[in-house]
């Protein structure tokens, strides 16, 4: 069984992203792939083409679907996910906040360009923990890769994917984000290779990015919350939208919602 040492808890908090292998096993790998090719063949309402129409391969990507698909289900709920966060994050429970599939076929050149995730969300705290889980063999060119410590900095200008449009937070309200590919040596940069089972786990507010994919790249990503989390309703649609809920749960309240089940608690 993969252990959850105190290195890897304290690399987790000192860098924001952490590589853990071999912790989900062949079946969970095989339900996984079952769900996202579920999901591929019926994506929700809530997909997005990541990729531009000139694009020779595709970036497709969907959120919270953990309702309508099993597979996804029983990862979230069943497997040591919820456990590793709440290990990583020093928390005494966790919630699920959503799911997130990430697929791009052999041959996509989009980029998942330079960003932390939590400035696009609704959510305010800093017990959080996100799983970037991969069916597929990643190598190091098409991997995830991150800038170590930036989760300790502040928070930093969102913007649209393709036509880098503030669609967030008003212009000039956060700083913006360094050129990071343009002065890579001057940033802390990790990044692993990955066999099914292997997965990274990240801070939301870690500054994260990839490239295209050569070979075909099926991600799962599952994103917890921890206890210090709270609700920030915004004035603008949040990605993902959760519609209705600012009118059932009040500002800077914990997550206590249907939406956010608690999947894991610690013994004692």
């Amino acid at each position: 069984m993969t252990e959850i040492d105190t290195n890897l808890i304290s690399d987790f908090a000192r860098n924001g992203a952490v590589v853990v292998r071999g912790l989900l096993g062949p079946s969970e790998i095989a339900s996984l792939t079952r769900g996202i090719e579920a999901n591929l063949a019926a994506p929700s309402p809530r997909a997005k083409i990541a990729s531009a129409a000139n694009d020779p391969g595709l970036f497709i990507e969907d959120f919270c679907n953990w309702t309508e698909n099993a597979d996804y289900r029983d990862i979230l709920f069943t497997s040591r996910l919820a456990e590793v966060a709440g290990k990583l994050t020093g928390s005494r429970a966790i919630r699920l906040y959503h799911d997130h599939m990430l697929t791009k076929t052999a041959g996509a050149r989009q980029p998942t360009p330079w960003h932390q995730d939590q400035p696009y969300y609704n959510i305010e705290g800093r017990q959080t923990c996100s799983f970037w889980i991969p069916v597929d063999p990643i190598d190091r060119a098409s991997t995830l890769e991150f800038v170590a410590g930036s989760h300790l900095g502040p928070w930093l200008m969102p913007r649209s994917f393709r036509d880098q449009q503030a669609r967030w937070f008003p212009e000039g309200s956060l700083g913006e984000l360094p050129d990071i590919e343009a002065a890579r040596d001057q940033f802390p940069i990790l990044g692993w290779a990955l066999a099914p089972g292997d997965l990274v786990a990240f801070n939301m507010l870690t500054l994260h990015a990839a490239g295209g994919a050569s070979q075909r790249r099926r991600v799962f990503s599952a994103r917890y919350i921890g206890d210090d989390v709270t609700h920030a309703p915004r004035p603008w649609t949040t990605s993902p939208d959760f519609p209705g809920l600012a009118a059932e749960l009040a500002p800077s309240a914990a997550l206590d919602h249907p939406l956010f089940p608690e999947v894991w608690r610690a013994n004692g």
